[in-house]
């Protein structure tokens, strides 16, 4: 009887195994990381994760796939151009981008399930960490693409929540930054940078921050990268922390025989990062990072 329990429990065991495929965007740090994190926490369950690549993503490279993990925008795009796909987890895309296009792409007219574990933060976590970080501040600005547009009042309801208001500026897709960005400087005590690559890129971040300066407004980002390029503080989560995410996720969404994700969300794991020299610069002292990872129920 008891191998022939054993030899059930194998079967079964391998009837629950299945191949995931984690599609990277491209071929850098951040995104190797998610998949590596990934990939040691499914080496305990039975589940094998291979990594492919949104370039060279095809329905033979995908094969048997159960489970399709999406680590980034292009990622995702690349997958929803496949006819016969499996089931999408989309992870490190931003909300606006999902709800906007992105969740009806890959549902293929809710025929796929689909779900994301969003690039941003919640805004009321944002809005606690300003009341924690900055007591003084009354007024919080945002300059809004034109994907971000439909987040005011959300927005809004947040920092209300915090007796903090809102000075917003949205910024057409041609329209040069400087003017709205002054206009909502002018009024605010900190500028939130939100992950909308209409305002915050490569080409226009450090005139965002030494514009912000020149107004003593400090900027709360969304990433340790914008910490790192001057940002005060960061309030994000990192690839391993999305990585450990999503393979709960994926681990969970696979126990029967169908495939069940659960509903779209925030980040559950998160970090705060702060930029010493800018803190020294503005004159302004913080608490430390583990007292407001603490506060805010962070980490891990």
């Amino acid at each position: 009887m008891g191998l022939i329990c054993a030899g059930l429990l194998l079967a079964s065991m391998h009837a629950w195994a299945a191949r995931v495929a984690v599609v990277l965007s491209e071929d850098s740090g951040p995104y190797q990381e998610v998949y590596q994190v990934m990939r040691a926490y499914l080496d305990d369950t039975p589940h094998d994760a291979v990594r492919l690549y949104a370039d060279a993503l095809t329905p033979a490279a995908l094969g048997d796939a159960r489970l399709a993990v999406a680590v980034g925008v292009r990622a995702a795009e690349s997958l929803a151009a496949l006819p016969d796909r499996p089931p999408v987890l989309a992870i490190l895309v931003p909300r606006a981008w999902y709800l906007r296009a992105g969740r009806s792409l890959l549902a293929a007219g809710a025929r796929r399930s689909v779900s994301a574990i969003y690039l941003d933060q919640p805004f009321e976590r944002q809005a606690l960490l300003i009341r924690l970080a900055f007591p003084d501040v009354r007024k919080v600005g945002v300059l809004l693409g034109t994907e971000q547009s439909g987040v005011v009042a959300e927005l809004e309801g947040a920092l209300r929540a915090q007796r903090i208001g809102l000075v917003y500026a949205t910024v057409g897709r041609d329209e040069r930054l400087i003017v709205p960005l002054e206009s909502v400087l002018a009024d605010a005590d900190l500028l939130l940078a939100l992950p909308d690559p209409q305002i915050f890129n490569r080409n226009t971040a450090q005139s965002l921050f030494l514009t912000s300066y020149r107004y003593r407004d400090p900027v709360l980002g969304y990433s340790r990268s914008l910490t790192r390029a001057g940002a005060l503080l960061s309030l994000h989560s990192s690839p391993a922390q999305i990585g450990r995410q999503a393979a709960e996720w994926v681990s969970a969404a696979l126990q029967g025989g169908s495939v069940h994700l659960p509903p779209p969300a925030y980040p559950a794991y998160f970090s705060i990062s702060i930029n010493e020299q800018v803190a020294r610069s503005l004159g302004i002292a913080l608490p430390s990072v583990a007292e407001l990872e603490k506060s805010l129920g962070g980490g891990g």
